[in-house]
């Protein structure tokens, strides 16, 4: 079942009565033993079978009179289904948390997923089918985020994609991706130690000066890259 569009009414049916409506704790996904509960982030059947599952968080799960079980969800999106659409930065399992809020058949959902804080995500060792992760807040009207800026990285001044492997400097601590400073990404990943351009320039005026640099005793290259 596709979402409703956001800012649209969907056609309603005729409401029960709240004695015909009851509240359920948790509801098992059909054709499985798998029990999801409000809170829990689920994967939903999309509209069309050629496009991946939606991903949305269940707020409340309900049955009427007949037993058929409905929730209500608020969906994620994802950065192509976005305003803005996919960038550069955006890693292949990001998500965005939207304030579109939808309520369907238990029966469309095909299964469990997790949500991930973007830190806690960056810390996994391995990525599972079922991760994701969110940095984002996401206004489906508008096409408007919050935050509205986050940290950027190295020359080309853009957010921190965990797919990619960066590099560190031992100088000024900053990130790059290898293009970014002429490194292929063998090269980067052969790699001990590295030093950006403008730190290198100003070991070399130190030392002009007689000042030495100082010693690094860790190695501060790592590769940051998630496996999928």
């Amino acid at each position: 079942m596709a979402k409703t569009r956001p800012g649209l009414m969907p056609n309603k049916p005729t409401k029960p009565s709240a004695s015909n409506k009851r509240d359920l704790d948790s509801y098992t996904i059909r054709g499985t033993n798998k029990v999801v509960r409000a809170g829990d982030c689920v994967l939903m059947q999309p509209s069309d079978t050629g496009k991946p599952p939606y991903v949305a968080k269940i707020e409340k799960i309900e049955a009427d009179s007949r037993n058929n079980v409905k929730v209500k969800v608020r969906w994620y999106y994802r950065p192509e289904e976005s305003i803005g659409g996919r960038r550069q930065f955006h890693g292949a399992k990001e998500l965005f948390l939207s304030d579109h809020y939808d309520v369907q058949s238990a029966h469309t959902i095909e299964g469990k997923c997790i949500v991930h804080s973007f830190k806690n995500y960056t810390k996994l060792e391995n990525v599972g089918a079922e991760d994701y992760y969110c940095r984002f807040e996401y206004k489906a009207a508008t096409g408007a985020f919050i935050p509205d800026r986050v940290a950027v990285y190295c020359k080309c001044e853009m957010p921190y994609n965990p797919d990619d492997l960066m590099v560190q400097c031992e100088g000024c601590k900053d990130w790059y991706h290898p293009a970014c400073v002429d490194l292929t990404i063998e090269e980067a990943k052969k790699l001990d130690h590295f030093v950006c351009d403008e730190c290198s320039d100003d070991d070399v005026k130190r030392a002009e000066n007689g000042f030495a640099a100082s010693p690094v005793d860790d190695i501060k290259v790592e590769a940051k890259r998630r496996k999928r």
